[in-house]
């Protein structure tokens, strides 16, 4: 039985149409997933782990590899020497920016993300890769590197709840919302802080491959999955 949009069932935040199963392309979707220095850890490695659980539990049914995670590291010299994560985690690579294919889905992890708003290189690929995605993506801080690169236009985003008000001032013209876990416009997605990652990497999931496949996946890896939009904010968060 086929599940209906996401957003006929909250009453905040949007969420792009989920079907019980989707059409797979005829090769896997590629998903750009950027890496910096400082970098957080679980936005960047939980919608890793979510793609890679979905390819593995799509096998045991015969289904080819709905995705391809591809690697891309910003700053000079990171796609060989690799990314070194907040807390002192080490990330290799698979390709720097000016070396990244065409992807299907670009994901933009948080962290402390100054200096990767502000690279020149990160901003062109966002902007070329904008044209060919299906979805633009950011998890947590990572929608400051999107607005910086004047992705986000004036829809509502959001992001974590901690930075939310900075956001807002340092661009005021965005919409930005708060208590969702993450907001999908189709082509643009953002999400609440580090754990959000999981509940938008399973929705992408969803979308692109199918609610069975999301719930199977979700369930493989022994998770909780928030799957609306609107499930709220954390606890420990400012009302």
């Amino acid at each position: 039985m086929a599940v209906p949009p996401l957003e006929a069932a909250v009453p905040r935040g949007h969420a792009a149409p989920v079907t019980a199963t989707a059409p797979l392309p005829p090769s896997p979707r590629r998903v750009g997933l950027l890496l910096f220095d400082e970098v957080e850890v679980l936005d960047a490695c939980g919608p890793f782990e979510v793609f890679s659980v979905a390819n593995r539990v799509a096998a045991r049914t015969g289904r080819p590899a709905p995705f391809e995670v591809v690697l891309v590291a910003a700053g000079e010299g990171a796609a060989t020497s690799g990314v070194r994560a907040r807390g002192g985690l080490r990330l290799g690579a698979d390709v720097g920016v000016a070396q990244a294919p065409p992807c299907e889905v670009v994901l933009v992890p948080g962290g402390v993300v100054d200096a990767v708003a502000a690279d020149p290189a990160v901003r062109e690929w966002l902007r070329r890769s904008r044209d060919g995605a299906e979805v633009v993506a950011s998890v947590c801080t990572g929608a400051f590197v999107l607005a910086a690169a004047g992705l986000l236009d004036e829809r509502e985003v959001t992001t974590h709840w901690e930075d939310l008000a900075d956001l807002r001032g340092r661009w005021p013209h965005l919409r930005v919302v708060e208590g969702v876990r993450f907001v999908d416009h189709g082509d643009l997605a953002t999400s609440a802080g580090i754990s959000a990652a999981l509940d938008l990497a399973l929705h992408l999931v969803a979308r692109l491959a199918g609610e069975e496949l999301a719930v199977a996946t979700a369930r493989q890896m022994d998770y909780a999955w928030r799957r609306g939009p609107a499930a709220g904010a954390p606890a420990g968060a400012p009302a």
